[in-house]
């Protein structure tokens, strides 16, 4: 492909406004591949405002829509960064992939398993290019606690980790989730939104998983019972601990709750046979800032995050620095993009694919999956649709 890389940007919300920073840093790196022709909403004012600012950074103003469909009949396009709410990602992708656009999906990369399945089977019958819009491992801090565990043996084989969060939330904080708290439109609460990172993470770390056993509860009433004007009640976990076990035999503990009164914890520790790694920030985005986290071990030695990042850069070649982080980029938005415009450029599969995405998926539904039976599942019967209790509800609103 010798031209630029003709885009449509759908869905023009909150997660649009962090990939449009994303593009502008292209942009201000002299990257010259890509031009944003369309940009498409259900709320056509909002459409129209994200065209505004793209083209105060592109120099041309995109053309505006309110629907995919009559987008695609009018446009002239190579690819789709897709930013709707979880149950409009496949509902905006078929319709891309059936005209010949490939499409980069939010996280998560389907409402459901089903969901993510069938934009698969469209891009693959069609010969399109699926991606996952990832942005945390790509991060340099990610990128180097995962030689670290691995490659580097930093603190040795790994054996577990542990990622736990308590806190005391006021319900009328959800208040701005909107169509978050809708099960239909959403698929689950955090386990899925923000989890969906951390799953992609833990695979990224250690690999597959091989099952998990959750409980997953709303044990506060205060979010099941809150309802203001323009609000509806969370119908969505507050609190969850998942025990995941991987194929190389890792285990972890995953949990969160925002319903422990008084005392808040926070614990996020990676552990392998001689050391561990630490992060101070959250269960769900661990490293990812660029001086968070340090790692000790059992003869007394420590580094820090940056020390760390020093000896994972100097084992790359210069091949591989502009692999991983080209042009110098190190923002994860950024680097989601980029790798999406150049895989549809040359022709080659993203980094995280449509099928990876639909991996750390699995992880977050096999949690909802677990806590809706009250047994542990494997990831393979989730992804085989054997496990579907959770989810069947999802599927027959979507008509799945």
């Amino acid at each position: 492909m010798s031209d630029k890389v003709r885009l449509a940007v759908i869905g023009c919300g909150g997660i649009a406004n962090a990939h449009l920073r994303g593009y502008q840093a292209l942009v201000e790196k002299g990257v010259d591949i890509f031009s944003i022709e369309a940009t498409c909403d259900v709320r056509k004012e909002a459409a129209q405002d994200y065209a505004g600012r793209v083209g105060e950074l592109q120099g041309t103003i995109p053309r505006v829509y309110d629907n995919v469909e009559e987008m695609l009949k009018a446009e002239d396009l190579n690819g789709a960064d897709i930013c709707t709410s979880h149950a409009y990602h496949h509902i905006s992708a078929i319709p891309c992939l059936e005209s010949g656009v490939d499409i980069m999906t939010e996280k998560p990369f389907g409402v459901t398993i089903k969901a993510s399945r069938k934009m698969i089977e469209v891009a693959e019958k069609h010969g399109r290019l699926t991606a996952t819009a990832e942005n945390c491992r790509r991060t340099p801090g990610q990128r180097t606690v995962r030689w670290a565990l691995n490659e580097g043996k930093v603190v040795g084989a790994p054996r577990m980790f542990f990622a736990q969060s308590g806190t005391w939330n006021d319900p009328a904080n959800i208040g701005d989730w909107h169509w978050r708290l809708s099960k239909e439109l959403s698929g689950g609460g955090m386990v899925m939104d923000s989890g969906a990172h951390m799953m992609d993470t833990i695979r990224y770390f250690f690999g597959d998983v091989d099952k998990v056993y959750a409980e997953v509860r709303q044990i506060d009433g205060r979010f099941a019972n809150h309802a203001e004007k323009g609000r509806v009640p969370s119908c969505h976990e507050d609190t969850w601990v998942a025990i995941i076990t991987f194929k190389s035999g890792v285990v972890g503990t995953w949990s969160w709750t925002v319903a422990a009164p008084c005392a808040s914890y926070l614990n996020v520790a990676f552990y392998g046979a001689e050391g561990v790694i630490r992060d101070s920030g959250d269960v769900f985005h661990p490293f990812t800032a660029q001086d968070r986290g340090e790692a000790e071990r059992l003869d007394g030695k420590r580094y820090t995050m940056q020390k760390l990042r020093e000896m994972y850069l100097e084992t790359l070649s210069d091949d591989e620095k502009a692999r991983l982080f080209p042009h110098g980029l190190e923002d994860g938005f950024a680097l989601e993009i980029y790798d999406f415009i150049d895989a549809i450029k040359n022709r080659r599969a993203p980094e995280v694919d449509g099928w990876t995405g639909l991996q750390a998926k699995a992880i977050s539904m096999a949690i909802y999956e677990s806590g809706y039976s009250g047994e542990a599942v494997t990831i393979a019967d989730v992804l085989d649709g054997k496990v579907n209790g959770y989810q069947q509800e999802i599927d027959e609103h979507w008509g799945l």
